[in-house]
């Protein structure tokens, strides 16, 4: 069907402009503006029925947003991240992350089409050619913007289509819903774990390489070693977590040459237990210069003074490394008397 066949009162309305040239070509004007060209009807103009059948088009796809924001929000909460399905011809992927992808994919890409097919099936089409005006609007342009834009709210139907303008303020109401349930990625809070390691009184203290507990005849003076708290395998799914606060260096120094009196309190034989994490960001320490008894972070060049309490004598870092206090139990092996007396790593902790 075609504005041809539809009696003249049974069009709508249009504006008032022109659909003839503006100029004629003339050999001073070669390219004359030829105007716009007739206006053709669409069937969403002519046939109410059509009109609602796009309505309730665009109302699917905002309900299907929604649908899927709340698919999204659900998929978020119930799937365990570390599930995993086959897609084909993808294959095995994260059943969170594919979830998760899908269902806002769909709410956003819904949103869009629905837009999209609102403009071009329901919202006016008709052509408007306007002349270029100066940047600073007069009270004439400004007045004809208001009027355009009550013009184009008409012309929307976003009054007369109640269905269209409920499904899509539901949509729009939902979809940021999506955003929000990201933040609970956030949590929960650290609380005071981060004061805490996992040494203890009684922890045997297990050298890294060989995953043995050491004696204090295994660690010679002047050597280096390091060590983790018995029970904690690289296997665990916590063990990057718990080896970044437990993580000990052990080094053995002729008890004549520790300076800091604490310190040689709290060793065995001249052998001493520091934490490995730099106080300056936390990188790893394994950097020892025997002679002098320093040991050097590898990332800024922190060092510390390992016969004085690690004290920091060069370097942006805040504070000593940690001391653990150690011993030896019945059966001849180091152990742990306890946990670090203050947090091990970069100085902010020790604030938070």
């Amino acid at each position: 069907m075609s504005s041809q066949d539809i009696p003249e009162e049974n069009l709508p309305a249009e504006q008032e402009h022109a659909h003839v040239a503006v100029s004629v070509a003339d050999e001073e004007n070669p390219f004359a503006d030829p105007g716009l060209p007739p206006h053709e009807h669409r069937i969403q103009d002519i046939d109410e029925r059509a009109a609602k059948r796009s309505e309730r088009v665009v109302a699917l796809l905002f309900t299907v947003s929604m649908l899927a924001t709340v698919g999204f929000i659900v998929s978020y909460v119930t799937i365990p991240h570390d599930k995993s399905i086959f897609v084909f011809p993808i294959g095995h992927i994260s059943a969170l992350n594919f979830a998760l992808g899908l269902t806002l994919g769909t709410a956003l890409f819904c949103i869009g089409a629905g837009a999209v097919h609102w403009a071009r099936t329901l919202m006016s089409d008709v052509e408007v050619a306007d002349e270029r005006h100066p940047i600073a609007a007069s009270p004439e342009v400004r007045a004809k913007v208001h009027a355009d834009f009550k013009q184009g709210a008409k012309e929307s139907a976003i009054g007369r289509r109640g269905l269209i303008r409920t499904t899509m303020f539901g949509a729009l109401a939902l979809v940021p819903l999506s955003g929000v349930m990201l933040l609970r990625d956030l949590g929960p809070l650290p609380g005071t774990s981060l004061r805490h390691t996992l040494w203890a009184k009684g922890k045997l203290l297990v050298n890294m390489n060989t995953n043995q507990p050491l004696r204090p005849e295994d660690v010679a003076v002047g050597s280096l070693t390091f060590a983790k708290p018995e029970g904690l395998e690289e296997t665990d799914e916590e063990f990057q977590n718990e080896i970044a606060k437990a993580a000990l260096m052990i080094i053995r120094l002729q008890p004549d040459n520790i300076k800091d009196k604490r310190e040689l309190q709290w060793s065995h034989e001249g052998i001493v237990a520091f934490s490995k994490i730099c106080t300056h960001v936390g990188c790893p320490i394994s950097l020892y210069e025997q002679q002098t008894h320093h040991v050097l972070c590898p990332c800024h060049q922190s060092t510390f003074d390992l016969s004085d309490g690690a004290r920091v004598i060069f370097g942006p870092a805040g504070h000593a490394l940690p001391q653990l206090r150690i011993g030896v139990n019945d059966e001849g092996y180091l152990q742990a008397l306890g946990d670090f007396e203050e947090p091990v790593g970069p100085a902010f902790w020790e604030r938070g």
